[in-house]
């Protein structure tokens, strides 16, 4: 005979449930969420609001401030204009009209064509007075805008327009003109 044991009960609710080992881990159990940055909520729920720039005021009475000449200017512009004709055409071609000007010691006045032509200037015209304080050793330089547009239309020179011109400095082309008639178009 086998020995009677007694019957098994249910596990008592009261009784404490084995305790679990809990371990601290260094790494995340999911992955990271990483934000864009741009929220539609916000975009919707935001506000027109003026924001106003803080204007960093430099003190440049300790920054060299080395003379510069008119020629060390036009060097610098022709080079930075052809390196954008290289590389963006765009800007190139609405900034190509633009001349620039020692106007006094520390001063490069700057004539432009139009509004839309100095936006796109606007876009290279940091880098290009940085370059040019530092090359010239002179961080004190203001730049004064002006809007020019007699001085700087660009004719389009035709075979006759040149050929006008030259007639005018010499007279006898004229008349080899009348008598070879020139096919100048």
């Amino acid at each position: 005979m086998k020995p009677e044991t007694a019957p098994e009960k249910p596990a008592d609710i009261t009784t404490k449930p084995q305790e679990t080992e809990i371990r601290k881990t260094t790494k995340p159990l999911t992955r990271q969420v990483i934000s864009s940055g741009f929220s539609i909520t916000a975009f919707l729920n935001k506000e027109d609001s003026v924001v106003e720039e803080d204007a960093v005021v430099e003190k440049t009475e300790s920054l060299p401030q080395n003379h510069f000449t008119e020629t060390d200017l036009q060097a610098e512009w022709n080079l930075m204009l052809k390196q954008l004709q290289r590389n963006d055409t765009l800007v190139f071609n609405a900034i190509k009209t633009f001349k620039l000007q020692k106007s006094e010691e520390n001063q490069i006045t700057v004539l432009f064509p139009s509004d839309s032509a100095k936006a796109e200037f606007d876009k290279v015209s940091r880098e290009f007075f940085n370059h040019f304080k530092t090359k010239v050793h002179n961080f004190s330089i203001e730049i004064v805008y002006k809007r020019d547009t007699e001085n700087l239309k660009i004719e389009v020179m035709t075979k006759r327009k040149i050929f006008e011109k030259f007639a005018e400095k010499n007279p006898l082309l004229k008349d080899l003109d009348d008598l070879m008639r020139f096919d100048l178009t």
